[in-house]
């Protein structure tokens, strides 16, 4: 309630002083109001700063980590840099020592196909060379066996001349028996075959072998070897005996080599039972597996070990000088070693040697492969 204050003339109404009083009253109240306004408006605006510093102090730190990171990263990607730029230049170095080395290795391989035709001249000429000392020896062999193949032509020589004979003596006594002379014709024919034969089977022989590979009956080998040294074996009373196998073994291999082989084995035979008592030479075949084995033994001395290491070596012999060259069984050993097979020898001293020749059986369908 509004103080009434009485007037001059006391009859309590408001004078206009009181009246400007309310005026500046109200004034007063309307000017507090708005400064309460003000101060709310204010406070809602300090409120909002404070969020903002927090807000700003948040962004700041967070300013501040990717700065950090920033750096980090500034300094990792400074060392890769510079790693990179290491390794540009390490690869700048790989590649200059590649190319030098591609040019090394242009040179070297201009080199190594010189050195290869070089080789290629020289195991060229080695193997021309090793043909000829295998010819040379298969015409040695042929120089021993001369007179035992002379006592072989000897008797269907004389065979012949005795069934021709025979012949004329029947014409000249005016008494022919035409089925008493178509059989002395007959005979003489075989025996003139035989003949053909065994010179056949000297110029074959003698003859330097074909590099052609063949499907080879070995029992045929052996024998036809047999037939060459069989005569200087029976003057000496060599007693041969044949084990072979019953059924047929063949090899892949030359005919004329292989026989040059067991020639060689049994005229080592031969030799090495000179002095011994009883005289015997056996030879068996037989098989086991892919492999065929054929074994030449001796009742001889036998060879001592520091001998078996060496008997294989070419010009190695134990004979006295004037006895041989030790070349036999150094061509025996060439010839098994390139037919893909292996020999070796059992010295047994005292009981006689054996020696062992194993080469590969042949298929079916092996035949006519050119050589090496």
């Amino acid at each position: 309630m509004e103080a009434r204050m009485p007037n001059a003339a006391g009859n309590g109404e408001p004078s206009a002083k009181t009246a400007e009083l309310r005026a500046q009253i109200e004034q007063l109240q309307l000017r507090v109001r708005q400064a309460e306004e003000r101060r709310r408006a204010l406070l809602h605006i300090m409120g909002d700063l404070h969020v903002s510093n927090r807000k700003l102090g948040d962004q700041r730190r967070a300013m501040l980590h990717i700065l950090a990171d920033y750096e980090d990263d500034r300094s990792r990607l400074a060392r890769q840099t510079d790693r990179l730029d290491n390794s540009r230049r390490a690869l700048l170095h790989i590649l200059k020592d590649s190319h030098e080395s591609n040019l090394r290795l242009g040179d070297s391989r201009k080199a190594m196909i010189h050195i290869m035709g070089d080789l290629r001249d020289a195991a060229q000429e080695l193997r021309d060379k090793q043909e000829q000392l295998v010819q040379a020896g298969k015409l040695a062999t042929l120089g021993e066996l001369t007179t035992g193949v002379a006592h072989e032509l000897n008797n269907p020589l004389n065979n012949i001349g005795l069934f021709v004979g025979n012949v004329l003596d029947q014409l000249e006594l005016g008494e022919p028996d035409p089925e008493r002379i178509k059989s002395d014709l007959g005979k003489a024919m075989e025996q003139l075959q035989k003949a053909t034969q065994i010179i056949a089977h000297l110029r074959t022989f003698g003859r330097p072998a074909p590099g052609m590979l063949e499907r080879v009956d070995l029992e045929d080998v052996i024998v036809r070897s047999l037939s060459l040294v069989q005569e200087q074996l029976r003057v000496r009373a060599i007693e041969v005996s044949l084990e072979l196998h019953p059924r047929e073994l063949y090899v892949l291999g030359n005919p004329i080599q292989l026989e040059q082989v067991f020639i060689n084995l049994l005229t080592n035979a031969r030799d090495a039972l000179v002095d011994a008592e009883w005289r015997k030479v056996k030879i068996a075949s037989t098989e086991e597996g892919d492999v065929v084995m054929v074994t030449v033994a001796d009742t001889g001395p036998g060879i001592r070990a520091e001998n078996a290491q060496r008997i294989f070596d070419p010009f190695f012999t134990t004979k006295e000088v004037g006895g041989g060259l030790g070349l036999g069984l150094s061509i025996t050993y060439s010839i098994v070693k390139e037919h893909g097979g292996e020999i070796w020898v059992e010295g047994r001293p005292g009981f006689g040697a054996i020696f062992h020749v194993e080469l590969p059986r042949a298929g079916e369908q092996a035949e006519g492969k050119g050589g090496e």
